[in-house]
Protein backbone atom coordinates (compact mmCIF):
# COMPACT_ATOMS: atom_id res chain seq x y z
CA UNK A 1 0.00 0.00 0.00
CA UNK A 2 1.37 3.60 -0.88
CA UNK A 3 -1.44 5.58 0.47
CA UNK A 4 -1.27 6.16 4.06
CA UNK A 5 -5.43 6.29 5.50
CA UNK A 6 -5.06 8.86 9.45
CA UNK A 7 -9.13 8.34 10.93
CA UNK A 8 -9.82 10.80 13.60
CA UNK A 9 -13.51 12.19 15.14
CA UNK A 10 -15.19 14.97 14.11
CA UNK A 11 -18.72 16.95 15.22
CA UNK A 12 -20.70 14.54 17.24
CA UNK A 13 -20.25 11.07 14.69
CA UNK A 14 -18.47 12.27 11.55
CA UNK A 15 -14.68 10.98 10.56
CA UNK A 16 -12.55 12.88 9.49
CA UNK A 17 -9.64 11.42 6.71
CA UNK A 18 -6.20 12.38 5.97
CA UNK A 19 -5.26 10.55 2.76
CA UNK A 20 -1.35 10.78 2.32
CA UNK A 21 1.15 9.51 -0.64
CA UNK A 22 4.47 9.81 0.57
CA UNK A 23 6.04 9.44 -2.95
CA UNK A 24 4.76 13.50 -4.07
CA UNK A 25 3.93 14.54 -0.35
CA UNK A 26 0.63 15.19 -1.08
CA UNK A 27 -2.32 14.59 1.84
CA UNK A 28 -5.91 15.56 1.15
CA UNK A 29 -9.00 15.40 3.28
CA UNK A 30 -12.02 13.50 2.61
CA UNK A 31 -14.66 16.56 3.18
CA UNK A 32 -14.13 18.92 5.71
CA UNK A 33 -16.28 18.28 8.42
CA UNK A 34 -14.60 20.03 11.20
CA UNK A 35 -11.53 22.43 10.52
CA UNK A 36 -10.12 22.28 13.84
CA UNK A 37 -9.72 18.72 14.31
CA UNK A 38 -8.46 18.55 10.52
CA UNK A 39 -5.57 20.98 11.36
CA UNK A 40 -5.22 19.08 14.63
CA UNK A 41 -4.30 16.00 12.60
CA UNK A 42 -2.20 17.35 10.14
CA UNK A 43 0.10 19.10 12.64
CA UNK A 44 0.22 15.29 14.19
CA UNK A 45 1.10 13.30 11.25
CA UNK A 46 3.53 16.96 10.33
CA UNK A 47 1.38 16.77 6.79
CA UNK A 48 0.67 19.92 4.59
CA UNK A 49 -2.99 19.88 3.10
CA UNK A 50 -2.18 19.50 -0.74
CA UNK A 51 -6.31 18.38 -1.33
CA UNK A 52 -9.89 18.51 -0.40
CA UNK A 53 -11.82 15.25 -1.86
CA UNK A 54 -15.31 16.18 -1.88
CA UNK A 55 -18.06 13.43 -1.51
CA UNK A 56 -21.07 15.70 -1.47
CA UNK A 57 -22.04 19.06 -0.80
CA UNK A 58 -23.91 18.35 2.51
CA UNK A 59 -22.80 21.08 5.32
CA UNK A 60 -21.01 18.32 7.61
CA UNK A 61 -18.87 17.61 4.44
CA UNK A 62 -18.31 20.64 2.72
CA UNK A 63 -18.44 22.96 5.53
CA UNK A 64 -14.56 23.58 6.22
CA UNK A 65 -13.82 24.09 2.33
CA UNK A 66 -13.48 27.48 2.50
CA UNK A 67 -11.65 27.96 5.29
CA UNK A 68 -9.47 25.21 4.57
CA UNK A 69 -8.68 26.29 1.00
CA UNK A 70 -7.67 29.90 2.32
CA UNK A 71 -5.32 28.57 4.68
CA UNK A 72 -3.65 25.69 3.30
CA UNK A 73 -4.05 26.94 -0.93
CA UNK A 74 -5.13 23.35 -1.25
CA UNK A 75 -6.99 22.17 -4.82
CA UNK A 76 -10.83 21.48 -4.14
CA UNK A 77 -12.09 18.09 -5.95
CA UNK A 78 -15.52 17.49 -6.45
CA UNK A 79 -18.68 16.16 -8.44
CA UNK A 80 -19.38 17.98 -11.66
CA UNK A 81 -22.87 17.18 -11.77
CA UNK A 82 -23.17 19.34 -8.53
CA UNK A 83 -20.30 21.80 -8.89
CA UNK A 84 -22.61 24.39 -8.20
CA UNK A 85 -23.03 23.30 -4.46
CA UNK A 86 -19.21 22.35 -3.62
CA UNK A 87 -17.85 25.24 -2.25
CA UNK A 88 -14.51 26.57 -3.54
CA UNK A 89 -14.45 23.59 -6.15
CA UNK A 90 -11.79 23.78 -8.52
CA UNK A 91 -11.60 20.24 -10.18
CA UNK A 92 -14.91 18.84 -11.33
CA UNK A 93 -14.64 14.69 -12.25
CA UNK A 94 -17.50 12.42 -13.44
CA UNK A 95 -18.15 8.52 -12.93
CA UNK A 96 -15.03 7.10 -14.72
CA UNK A 97 -12.24 10.09 -14.05
CA UNK A 98 -9.39 8.92 -12.99
CA UNK A 99 -7.92 11.74 -10.54
CA UNK A 100 -4.36 11.63 -10.14
CA UNK A 101 -2.82 11.95 -6.75
CA UNK A 102 0.32 11.72 -6.81
CA UNK A 103 1.97 8.49 -7.52
CA UNK A 104 -1.42 7.35 -6.75
CA UNK A 105 -5.03 7.11 -9.03
CA UNK A 106 -8.95 7.41 -7.53
CA UNK A 107 -11.01 6.25 -10.30
CA UNK A 108 -14.36 8.81 -9.56
CA UNK A 109 -17.71 6.86 -8.79
CA UNK A 110 -20.93 8.17 -9.66
CA UNK A 111 -23.43 6.55 -6.27
CA UNK A 112 -26.32 9.48 -6.48
CA UNK A 113 -29.10 8.65 -3.99
CA UNK A 114 -27.95 10.08 -0.66
CA UNK A 115 -27.87 13.22 -2.77
CA UNK A 116 -28.01 13.73 -6.74
CA UNK A 117 -23.97 14.24 -6.61
CA UNK A 118 -22.64 12.36 -4.39
CA UNK A 119 -19.03 10.35 -5.52
CA UNK A 120 -16.98 8.02 -4.31
CA UNK A 121 -13.15 7.72 -4.50
CA UNK A 122 -11.97 4.40 -5.30
CA UNK A 123 -8.05 3.78 -5.32
CA UNK A 124 -7.86 0.73 -6.29
CA UNK A 125 -4.13 0.08 -6.27
CA UNK A 126 -4.53 0.12 -2.65
CA UNK A 127 -7.70 -1.12 -2.14
CA UNK A 128 -9.77 1.67 -0.50
CA UNK A 129 -12.60 3.02 -1.66
CA UNK A 130 -14.10 6.37 0.16
CA UNK A 131 -17.85 6.48 0.16
CA UNK A 132 -18.74 9.58 1.97
CA UNK A 133 -22.73 8.88 2.63
CA UNK A 134 -23.85 6.13 0.05
CA UNK A 135 -23.07 3.25 2.18
CA UNK A 136 -22.48 2.64 6.04
CA UNK A 137 -21.50 0.03 8.02
CA UNK A 138 -24.79 -1.85 8.05
CA UNK A 139 -26.33 0.99 6.30
CA UNK A 140 -26.75 3.15 3.48
CA UNK A 141 -27.78 7.07 3.44
CA UNK A 142 -31.38 8.51 3.56
CA UNK A 143 -32.83 9.32 0.42
CA UNK A 144 -32.61 12.68 1.13
CA UNK A 145 -32.62 13.73 -3.07
CA UNK A 146 -32.49 10.79 -5.12
CA UNK A 147 -34.69 7.54 -5.83
CA UNK A 148 -34.19 3.85 -4.37
CA UNK A 149 -33.54 3.27 -7.90
CA UNK A 150 -30.73 5.46 -7.93
CA UNK A 151 -29.42 3.68 -4.40
CA UNK A 152 -29.67 0.74 -5.78
CA UNK A 153 -27.86 1.22 -8.27
CA UNK A 154 -24.87 3.40 -6.69
CA UNK A 155 -24.69 0.31 -3.94
CA UNK A 156 -24.80 -2.23 -6.73
CA UNK A 157 -21.60 -0.36 -7.79
CA UNK A 158 -19.51 -0.40 -4.50
CA UNK A 159 -21.10 -4.30 -4.38
CA UNK A 160 -19.18 -4.85 -7.66
CA UNK A 161 -15.39 -4.29 -5.87
CA UNK A 162 -13.09 -6.30 -4.90
CA UNK A 163 -14.44 -7.79 -1.23
CA UNK A 164 -11.50 -7.34 0.28
CA UNK A 165 -11.70 -3.22 -0.46
CA UNK A 166 -11.61 -1.52 2.54
CA UNK A 167 -14.41 0.99 3.14
CA UNK A 168 -14.26 4.44 4.80
CA UNK A 169 -17.44 5.88 5.85
CA UNK A 170 -18.02 9.12 7.21
CA UNK A 171 -20.27 8.12 10.28
CA UNK A 172 -20.24 6.03 13.75
CA UNK A 173 -23.84 4.74 13.19
CA UNK A 174 -23.24 0.87 13.38
CA UNK A 175 -24.69 0.19 16.22
CA UNK A 176 -27.75 1.92 15.54
CA UNK A 177 -27.64 0.36 12.08
CA UNK A 178 -27.11 -2.93 13.62
CA UNK A 179 -30.19 -3.05 15.86
CA UNK A 180 -32.12 -2.22 12.82
CA UNK A 181 -30.46 -5.08 11.13
CA UNK A 182 -31.65 -7.58 13.10
CA UNK A 183 -34.86 -6.68 13.13
CA UNK A 184 -35.20 -7.47 9.36
CA UNK A 185 -32.69 -10.51 9.34
CA UNK A 186 -32.60 -11.72 12.63
CA UNK A 187 -31.40 -15.39 11.26
CA UNK A 188 -28.22 -14.48 9.96
CA UNK A 189 -25.54 -16.21 11.88
CA UNK A 190 -22.83 -13.26 10.35
CA UNK A 191 -25.12 -10.65 11.23
CA UNK A 192 -25.15 -12.15 14.62
CA UNK A 193 -21.82 -12.44 15.50
CA UNK A 194 -21.21 -8.84 13.56
CA UNK A 195 -23.13 -7.63 15.94
CA UNK A 196 -21.73 -8.88 19.08
CA UNK A 197 -17.98 -7.45 17.62
CA UNK A 198 -20.03 -3.90 17.44
CA UNK A 199 -20.78 -4.08 20.94
CA UNK A 200 -17.62 -5.00 22.24
CA UNK A 201 -16.00 -2.36 20.12
CA UNK A 202 -18.00 0.26 21.30
CA UNK A 203 -18.11 -0.65 24.78
CA UNK A 204 -14.28 -0.38 24.65
CA UNK A 205 -14.61 3.30 23.07
CA UNK A 206 -13.38 1.94 19.33
CA UNK A 207 -14.62 2.56 16.48
CA UNK A 208 -16.04 0.03 13.65
CA UNK A 209 -15.10 2.13 10.49
CA UNK A 210 -13.18 0.96 8.44
CA UNK A 211 -15.46 -1.87 6.97
CA UNK A 212 -15.45 -4.11 3.90
CA UNK A 213 -16.81 -4.77 0.84
CA UNK A 214 -17.24 -8.71 1.38
CA UNK A 215 -18.11 -7.94 5.42
CA UNK A 216 -21.07 -5.77 4.22
CA UNK A 217 -22.65 -8.14 1.62
CA UNK A 218 -22.52 -10.29 4.05
CA UNK A 219 -24.06 -8.45 6.46
CA UNK A 220 -25.74 -5.59 5.16
CA UNK A 221 -29.34 -5.32 5.05
CA UNK A 222 -28.99 -2.68 2.05
CA UNK A 223 -26.84 -5.21 0.00
CA UNK A 224 -29.04 -7.85 0.87
CA UNK A 225 -32.22 -7.41 -1.31
CA UNK A 226 -31.82 -10.50 -2.83
CA UNK A 227 -31.37 -12.72 0.63
CA UNK A 228 -34.84 -15.13 0.87
CA UNK A 229 -34.82 -14.13 4.62
CA UNK A 230 -35.20 -10.93 4.25
CA UNK A 231 -37.60 -10.64 1.37
CA UNK A 232 -39.98 -12.78 3.30
CA UNK A 233 -39.35 -10.89 6.86
CA UNK A 234 -40.24 -7.52 4.86
CA UNK A 235 -43.30 -9.68 2.87
CA UNK A 236 -41.73 -9.34 -0.46
CA UNK A 237 -40.64 -12.50 -1.15
CA UNK A 238 -39.64 -13.14 -5.23
CA UNK A 239 -39.84 -9.15 -5.87
CA UNK A 240 -37.57 -6.76 -7.76
CA UNK A 241 -34.29 -6.49 -5.81
CA UNK A 242 -34.97 -2.75 -5.78
CA UNK A 243 -38.65 -3.16 -4.46
CA UNK A 244 -36.85 -5.21 -1.43
CA UNK A 245 -34.62 -2.36 -1.07
CA UNK A 246 -36.83 0.09 -0.83
CA UNK A 247 -39.01 -1.20 1.73
CA UNK A 248 -36.09 -1.93 3.80
CA UNK A 249 -35.04 1.79 3.23
CA UNK A 250 -38.57 3.31 4.34
CA UNK A 251 -38.70 0.60 7.46
CA UNK A 252 -35.18 1.98 8.42
CA UNK A 253 -36.39 5.55 7.83
CA UNK A 254 -39.02 4.53 10.44
CA UNK A 255 -37.45 2.79 12.80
Amino acid sequence: MSLEVHMFPCLSDNYGFLVHEPESGFTATIDTPEVEPINAALAEKGWKLTHILNTHHHFDHAGGNETLKAQWNCTVVGADNDAARIPGIDVRVADGDRFEFGAATAKILEVPGHTTGHIAYYFEADDIVFVGDTLFALGCGRLFEGSPEQMWNSLQKLMALPDDTVVYCAHEYTQANAAFAMTVEPDNPALAARVEEIDRLRSAGQPTVPTSIGLEKATNPFLRAESESLQRVVGLSGRAAVDVFAETRRRKDDF
